[in-house]
């Protein structure tokens, strides 16, 4: 094999193997410590300005009503799969991102002045305008209203896109060793999953060519992709924890993670065979699987959620309180916030409860992640195929458009939904991560079409019958009495595809699996009364 030949499939095993990122926390010093902050706002104030450029053009762009009606022509011609006037008016929508200089090389160029005033490293800059020209593009072809700036105490990520350039890593005497801008930095290894991680990697720094001539080798013959840990690029994170500076290094690695394993040298995530229907909601998730069925709440270790929730409602009220009384000029006489300039004055008992109330977010935030990847790797023990509906959080979070008039009272029904139920519980992200899950470990994830409406059908007769959101016990046409979320979650797990590929309910299936669920749903419902603790929005008392 010429060396032509081996660069090019090198090239193509690199696109196709997977890809993860080890965090790891640096043993840098304080001064480093503050020389990388320093660098990471830096760089924030320099894509502020940026984005205030960008939102700029970007804002001229959207105003002009030959653009709005371009956009709206193309989303019709995608409905009608019109390829060849997609293709006319796609280049004419460049061509007047062009004229308002809304482009990626407009961006790109934008940003090297503005780096030389902010002293940045060109590698750090360049990647800063590749985020913010993302941002750009949510607003262009996505769903992106506006593209924002990053508040002081946000700081970006240091990121170089390739291993050689600003953040080097390499393998001195047997230990990685990582160079910033004149820093040497190593990794703090705390555990057994990290020192199989950085072990993999150093083997692969020792001994890179013979990896991968192996690694193309098995591609070109067979096919077959193998995990060569091959350091692909690193960057640095800055977080403030409990008052004290530190960085970790994010650093993404060619490859699957390798297993992590318990005291006992056990492996702690095992992957389970069959199918899991899911049911996910607002704020609990309901699953059944062939041997397993249950109802729990949705990113949930404990009861400290429910105690962070409180104490974060009262800090912000405290806080509130505060802000108004420094600041009674900037409210109007009904309470709400006055137009125009305003100068705010913080007391000093309001910058230390808003430092506070940071720390809890972060806390909070953290905690909902363990919580949530812990259930989905209890769903990846059930079974290897997970069905559930189609993802909904950005929606139920929006605010209705109608107004609508509640019929009893008379009153004007509130427009607010699930914004806070979703932002405290993160179905949206569950969702995500189950999906990534499966998908990453040989499983599938499937989800049914819009019109399956789990929570509608009754097996029993085979009719769907409406039943209001509120609904959270009914009685199927035989009698039987079920929980709505956990008798959803069962004809999920019964679902079948039909003769064009579409996913339905099966109902011979149903009709044979429903005595064994009924067992597993009676059994979860006595244990969810019996332990005291409540499943919101259940119906189930306790």
């Amino acid at each position: 094999m010429g060396s032509e030949d081996m660069k090019k499939l090198l090239k193509a095993f690199r696109k196709e193997s997977e890809r993860h990122v080890l965090v790891i926390e640096t043993d840098m010093t304080e001064d480093n410590k503050r020389r990388v902050f320093n660098i990471s706002n830096r760089l924030r104030l320099a894509g502020n300005e940026l984005i205030a450029l960008m939102r700029n053009n970007l804002s001229q762009l959207l105003r002009t009503k030959k653009y709005r009606k371009l956009r709206t022509l193309y989303g019709k011609a995608s409905e009608g799969n019109d390829k060849a006037l997609k293709a006319s008016l796609s280049s004419q929508m460049k061509a007047m991102q062009d004229k308002y200089a809304v482009s990626w090389a407009f961006c790109r160029k934008a940003m090297i002045p503005i780096g030389k005033k902010y002293n940045l490293p060109s590698v750090f800059a360049l990647t800063r305008a590749e985020d913010i020209w993302r941002g750009v593009e949510k607003v262009l072809y996505e769903d992106g209203k506006m593209i924002h700036f990053m508040k002081k105490g946000e700081l970006p990520i240091l990121r170089a896109k390739q291993i050689e350039r600003i953040i080097t890593v390499k393998a001195i005497e047997n230990h990685l060793v990582l160079s910033c801008v004149g820093m040497t930095l190593s990794p703090i290894i705390k555990d057994r999953f990290e020192e199989d991680e950085i072990t993999a990697v150093l083997h692969y720094l020792s001994s890179s060519d013979e990896i991968d001539a192996k690694a193309v080798k098995l591609f070109g013959d067979e096919g077959e992709i193998i995990d060569t840990y091959r350091p692909c690029y690193a960057a640095l994170r800055c977080e403030e924890i409990r008052g004290m500076l530190r960085v970790f290094i994010l650093l993404t690695i060619e490859g699957r993670a390798k297993p992590k394993f318990d005291q006992e040298g056990h492996a702690r995530h095992k992957h389970g065979t069959g199918v899991v229907g899911c049911d996910i909601g607002t704020q609990t998730i309901a699953y059944t699987s062939d041997k397993a069925c249950g109802l729990k709440n949705l990113a949930e270790r404990g009861n400290a959620i429910s105690k962070s929730e409180r104490m974060k409602r009262l800090l912000l009220r405290k806080l509130d309180r505060s802000r108004r009384a420094m600041n009674p000029r900037n409210y109007n006489e009904d309470g709400t916030v006055r137009k125009g300039f305003k100068k705010w004055v913080f007391s000093e008992n309001y910058i230390r409860e808003r430092k506070r109330l940071s720390e809890l977010q972060r806390k909070n935030s953290i905690s909902r992640h363990l919580a949530i990847r812990e259930d989905v790797s209890h769903m990846r023990s059930l079974g290897d195929v997970l069905i559930t509906e189609p993802k909904n959080a950005k929606r139920l979070m929006a605010r209705a458009k109608a107004t609508t008039v509640n019929e009893k009272t008379g009153k004007v029904n509130r427009k607010k939904r699930f914004g806070k139920s979703v932002g405290n519980r993160c179905p949206g992200y569950f969702q995500s991560q189950v999906e990534m899950k499966f998908t990453s470990t040989g499983g599938r994830y499937l989800e049914v079409p819009m019109d399956y409406r789990a929570s509608q059908y009754d097996h029993t007769n085979g009719e769907y019958v409406r039943r209001e959101l509120s609904q959270r016990m009914f009685r199927l046409s035989d009698g039987t009495m079920v929980q709505r979320d956990l008798y959803s979650s069962f004809l999920l797990h019964c679902a079948s595809m039909d003769e064009t590929g579409r996913l339905m309910i099966d109902g011979m299936k149903c009709i044979d699996r429903f005595p064994d669920m009924r067992k597993l749903h009676d059994g979860e419902m006595e244990r969810i009364r019996l332990s005291g603790k409540k499943v919101l929005n259940s119906g189930i008392r306790v």
